[in-house]
């Protein structure tokens, strides 16, 4: 069966930043006005119905600046950037990640984009995340250590 995907409604913001907040380890822990201002400057948004997955994507034009987000701005001049994707451990295994990716790859390209990028954790490593942006043809093209996170992530990007 195919997944479906739509924009969240402001009635959502409350279970989506739990589930965000709930994976703060592998996404970055947010108050409800820096997620609302995520949301809001966000250039592609998708949830499930039930809540349990989401993905925020941003362009070259997304007005936000971030350590990993500048990163590609200053190499790129125009690529899709996947700032989140979660998925609730309920609901994983169905390919969920995969299909929220997808569905901005279609719209990426939708509006003549060419380049996908993303970022995932080095340290703590996240093996499942690596795995999956391998098997989307996503190459390794940098790292960095994040200022005053404690953390460092390996930076990816594919073409689409």
């Amino acid at each position: 069966m195919p997944h479906t995907f739509r924009a969240p409604a402001t009635a959502d913001e409350a279970a989506l930043l739990r589930l965000n907040n709930d994976h703060a380890l592998e996404l970055s822990e947010l108050t409800a006005d820096e997620f609302r201002e995520l949301l809001k400057v966000a250039w592609r948004v998708r949830v499930t119905d039930d809540l349990s997955a989401m993905v925020i994507a941003f362009d070259q034009d997304t007005v936000r600046s971030s350590q990993n987000f500048d990163w590609f701005k200053a190499r790129h001049p125009r690529f899709a950037y996947i700032d989140r994707v979660v998925v609730s451990p309920a609901t994983r295994g169905q390919g969920l990640a995969r299909a929220l990716y997808e569905d901005v790859i279609a719209a990426a390209r939708a509006e003549g984009q060419s380049l996908l990028c993303a970022e995932v954790n080095l340290d703590p490593p996240n093996p499942a995340s690596d795995a999956l942006h391998t098997s989307m043809g996503f190459t390794p093209v940098g790292s960095a250590a994040l200022i005053g996170r404690g953390k460092s992530v390996r930076y990816y990007s594919r073409p689409l």
